[in-house]
């Protein structure tokens, strides 16, 4: 259950805290008080996470690690079974560097953002070759390892190695946002969010800090209807006390996100196979597996210019509807074509024969494919 942590009123206020002390400015500003009332409530309330260790407790670099580079865009909820599946078939760094990096896609597919499977899988290897299997406790070292920002190194150097560092994801803007009523909007409050947090960050503790502020943001101070009176820093809170806590942080206006179309061939052999191609390493869905298509662009290619870049020569039947799927910076809608072919169809040259494979419909679900790309097989062979 959600406890409130009280604290004796300030001295000047003479106890006289009401529906009136909510409209003035904070009793006193956010500081060290701040700072051991948040870490009180974190040992009572904190999350129990598989990838973390109890208050004072020593964590380990690796799962703190990948727990990171998992939860980056990503929710706990959607996190917590793949980190498990990890840990579970890769149980230390040294094990993961030991992998193939299609193993590696396969067991991160359907995760998103697969650039940071590639850099997980650089970075594992990194720490062996460079460091002995041993991660780096700075920042600055940390830095230096492939798919490691700079959140995600100080995140790694406080919570895992107590170092006096400040993470800062969007949990922690939007609780710092609050706290000291930051008025600039984001991204361009960013650098002013970081040094406020910086300010609060104790040279003890650090890591527990840092998760306890993740959890405030995320059990508490949350995007909308922050439960302000649950909070054990409401009493420390600026924005709290001028009553506008819903209304910050700040954001400037999103721009449009564009649409992108394309045409995708799902390819059915007479035994059973569906084609699939490997994506080049480098861009987006880098290296994961694909249904074959068209390239993506503002407007749909005709039937005829289509036909004319598909993969093998057959009777093409376009399957009704679409696929959508929403990309970070784009929308991306598919018209689907389907075929069925005979066990020795040869693919056309254009084709890229070399990053072509065949795989049985029953063993799908253990290749790299990305979540847009089961989709579109999931509707070109709903009918089938």
């Amino acid at each position: 259950m959600v406890k409130r942590f009280e604290r004796p009123a300030h001295e000047n206020d003479g106890g006289h805290v009401g529906a009136l002390a909510q409209k003035q400015l904070p009793l006193r500003p956010a500081g060290p008080e701040t700072v051991q009332a948040l870490l009180a409530w974190y040992g009572a309330e904190r999350r129990h996470l598989p990838w973390r260790y109890g208050p004072r407790k020593k964590a380990d670099p690796y799962r703190v690690w990948l727990s990171e580079i998992m939860l980056q865009q990503t929710t706990v909820k959607a996190v917590i079974p793949y980190f498990e599946k990890f840990v579970a078939r890769w149980p230390a760094v040294t094990d993961l560097a030991a992998a193939p990096e299609e193993a590696v896609l396969q067991m991160w597919a359907g995760l998103g953002y697969y650039s940071r499977a590639r850099n997980l899988k650089k970075c594992a290897d990194a720490v062996v070759r460079e460091h002995g299997g041993v991660f780096p406790s700075s920042e600055k070292l940390l830095l230096t390892l492939p798919g490691i920002g700079p959140y995600t190194a100080a995140a790694i150097a406080a919570i895992a190695f107590g170092e006096k560092a400040t993470p800062v994801d969007g949990n922690v803007e939007r609780v710092v946002s609050r706290l000291f009523a930051v008025r600039t909007p984001l991204p361009l409050a960013k650098p002013e969010i970081k040094r406020l947090a910086a300010t609060l960050t104790p040279p003890r503790r650090a890591g527990d800090f840092a998760q306890a502020m993740m959890d405030l943001g995320s059990e508490i101070c949350t995007p909308k209807r922050p439960s302000c009176l649950m909070c054990p820093l409401q009493q420390d809170c600026a924005a709290n006390a001028h009553g506008d806590a819903d209304m910050l942080p700040l954001k400037l206006p999103k721009g449009v996100r564009p649409t992108r179309k394309g045409i995708a061939f799902v390819i059915l052999r007479e035994d059973g196979a569906v084609l699939l191609r490997k994506r080049a390493d480098a861009g987006l869905l880098g290296a994961m597996l694909e249904i074959p298509s068209t390239p993506w662009g503002e407007t749909l290619p005709t039937r005829k210019e289509a036909i004319r870049s598909a993969p093998v020569s057959a009777s093409w039947w376009p399957v009704p509807g679409e696929v959508v799927h929403v990309f970070t910076h784009f929308r991306l809608e598919m018209t689907v074509y389907r075929a069925l072919v005979r066990e020795d169809v040869s693919l056309n040259l254009w084709a890229g024969a070399e990053q072509c494979r065949w795989v049985h419909r029953r063993d799908l679900h253990a290749q790299a494919l990305p979540s847009v790309m089961k989709k579109i097989i999931a509707h070109g062979l709903s009918e089938s």
